[in-house]
């Protein structure tokens, strides 16, 4: 006789206990997949309430300007921007601006190409210039400072975009700013023959955007 063989009730005890078992997983089973559909169908609160803007490039311009004895002035034709927020609070925002240094136009063909040289955007062996923001300062209601790394001849230097926004609140509006560098910080230390150029070089950005999803960011004033 083999002393250590399960008895038969221990035999039913323990078919009793499996199948006990088996109903209080089959019976939780319903809840976990409801619980599984809601997670999926519905966005985490944090994702929803995070603003989402589009940035419209055929309605905003990027131009600049330098004092010399030949006035230049230019545009850049190509170009695109973001603007993407991890919060609701406004100076969450990360602003990002990436220039094809080929597109300038001066109405000049001369000065263009000299600006595509090497003498100044080097535009053969550094395609593009970028900004892109890593700190957000509201100094008032509408404005604000954006310090980020500049970009240009494949020299990067922290430099201050001042910006108002135009359409606090709504689903759609604008933001104007302002940047000013030195060009011969970022190696452009040449001129154009028969043109004396000063070294400082201001830029200024217009940015139609709009809100496609999620609610306004909270701004601090």
């Amino acid at each position: 006789m083999n002393l250590n063989a399960p008895t038969a009730r221990e035999n039913c005890s323990c078919i009793y206990s499996k199948r006990h078992l088996v109903r209080a997983r089959t019976r939780n089973l319903p809840m976990a997949v409801l619980w599984l559909f809601v997670f999926c169908a519905f966005p985490s609160a944090s994702r929803a309430q995070v603003p989402v803007y589009e940035v419209t490039p055929v309605e905003s311009t990027t131009k600049f300007g330098v004092d010399s004895s030949v006035p230049i002035k230019g545009t850049f034709d190509k170009w695109e921007a973001s603007m993407k927020f991890s919060s609701m609070d406004v100076r969450s925002a990360v602003l990002e601006i990436e220039i094809q240094a080929d597109s300038v136009n001066t109405g000049s063909g001369l000065i263009n190409r000299k600006l595509k040289s090497k003498d100044f955007f080097d535009e053969k062996d550094s395609p593009t210039i970028t900004f892109r923001s890593t700190k957000v300062v509201q100094t008032g209601p509408n404005t604000f400072d954006l310090e980020g790394n500049f970009t240009i001849r494949g020299v990067t230097k922290i430099e201050k975009l001042t910006l108002t926004d135009n359409g606090k609140g709504s689903t759609s509006g604008s933001i104007d700013g302002t940047m000013a560098f030195d060009r011969k910080d970022y190696g452009m230390n040449k001129s154009i023959p028969l043109v004396k150029i000063a070294s400082r070089v201001e830029v200024n950005v217009s940015l139609k955007w709009k809100r496609i999803s999620g609610p306004p960011p909270v701004f601090q004033q």
